[in-house]
């Protein structure tokens, strides 16, 4: 007979694999570090200007970034902070080469789906590092407790407190203050104040907002990380919910990001976990656009079909059992979106069924079918083996058409990505505008 005894055996055994897999994936001390890049590489993908045109630019002002040049002197390898201060001080043709960003806060996506498999945390790492190449500050939130997000980003020791779990435990508190004050006496207020609730919820809720951010391996890309010890936050948000019957438990992650200043970032990302909870509610109820991952099978249109009932019910629920309360917290019900778009991934151009299951889809859900699924790809494979999407893979370690086909696909996903963002963005300053 075996019990939970030997499921946490098996769990320190997967562990210590787990940590000799990551030493071999990133550099030398666990540190994982971001790949420079060559000027045919900016040139092609980021500036879109000829190589010619970019390296006379170089030349003709030597204060800009110059790169670190090989060995055999044929080719300049340049850092993300570098090519950000190319687009910071050049223009071509009068042109900027900073990506637009409308006024307001940053606009918020969750990648979310039930089945795994899918891809949701590759399609929201590469949407993270395609933003970043384009000059945008990312935030990604990995509300996952596999943590294979936050694994890819570089980070390999997270504290559980350091996760979405500890900004659910520091809502709480902040909450359970706010409705004791409510009541001109506080003995009066059915409901626990912070000092009343359990000590590891109390030393979390002290911490500050800019505590939970951590860095990343790419500068411009910060994030609020995962590990699997979070894995319990359901059962303790249950426990926490049932505490205290007036907290709005799928609020605290909008609320949490609203205290973030508005241009600290340009686009924060959620990667979800493939189920229906807390995390996920909390997702979903602070994004403003829902993009829904599918792979070209029956089985992932039948999840998919599955997801889109089930969070629309739970959604509903929220909407007719907690109107009164969540407008005194701060929330506004019924949740809504900006946008929802369903993306279709690990596509095979070339295979039939592939391609009549991309009909069914359209026919399905017609414009919400992102245009430009993501294509399977020997690289795209070996992103998820390697924790490196293609954006960090170097072509000279494959050939560069095989690279270039997978970094084209993915190119082609984040610019619709890019045009739902920023149409979603443009909408919601303007709604602002005319408040103002």
């Amino acid at each position: 007979m075996r019990d939970h005894s030997d499921l946490l055996t098996m769990n320190e055994r997967s562990l210590s694999q787990q940590a000799a897999v990551r030493r071999a994936t990133f550099s030398p001390g666990e540190v994982k570090e971001l790949r420079p890049f060559s000027i045919w590489e900016i040139s092609q993908f980021m500036f879109d200007v000829p190589a010619d045109t970019l390296r006379k630019k170089l030349a003709d002002d030597p204060s800009l970034p110059q790169g670190t040049v090989e060995e055999d002197g044929r080719q300049r390898w340049f850092s993300l902070q570098d090519i950000n201060e190319l687009r910071r001080r050049l223009r071509f043709r009068g042109k900027t080469l900073l990506p637009h960003r409308p006024k307001g806060r940053a606009m918020r996506v969750a990648v979310s789906n039930f089945k795994g498999g899918v891809g949701k945390t590759v399609v929201a790492q590469h949407l993270a590092h395609a933003a970043a190449l384009d000059g945008y500050r990312v935030l990604c939130v990995d509300f996952d407790p596999q943590a294979t997000l936050t694994h890819s980003m570089g980070l390999v020791e997270v504290k559980e407190w350091n996760t979405v779990w500890g900004i659910m435990c520091r809502d709480l508190c902040r909450e359970a203050d706010r409705i004791t004050a409510t009541y001109d006496d506080p003995d009066d207020c059915p409901y626990p104040s912070s000092d009343e609730l359990p000590d590891d919820v109390q030393s979390i809720g002290a911490q500050r907002v800019q505590d939970f951010i951590q860095r990343t391996c790419w500068p411009t890309i910060d994030i609020i990380p995962s590990c699997a010890n979070a894995a319990f936050v359901e059962f303790a948000s249950a426990q926490y919910r049932a505490l205290h019957k007036a907290w709005t438990f799928f609020g605290c992650v909008a609320r949490y990001l609203d205290e973030l200043p508005d241009d600290q970032y340009d686009i924060i990302i959620f990667d979800c976990p493939p189920a229906i909870g807390y995390q996920s509610l909390n997702a979903a109820f602070a994004s403003d656009i829902l993009y829904i991952p599918s792979g070209p099978g029956y089985w992932e249109y039948d999840s998919t079909t599955s997801f889109l009932g089930q969070l629309g019910d739970a959604l509903a629920d929220i909407s007719e059992g907690f109107t009164g309360i969540a407008e005194e917290a701060g929330l506004t019900l019924p949740k809504t979106f900006r946008d929802i778009r369903l993306l279709m991934t690990r596509y095979e151009t070339t295979n039939p069924l592939h391609a009549a299951m991309s009909d069914a889809f359209a026919n399905v859900f017609g414009a919400d079918v992102c245009r430009h699924p993501v294509e399977m790809t020997r690289a795209v494979e070996q992103s998820g083996r390697f924790q490196m999407s293609v954006y960090e893979q170097d072509y000279r370690q494959m050939t560069r058409e095989t690279w270039k086909r997978a970094r084209q696909s993915f190119d082609r996903a984040y610019g619709e990505f890019k045009e739902t963002v920023l149409t979603a963005w443009e909408a919601d300053a303007s709604v602002k505008g005319d408040v103002a």
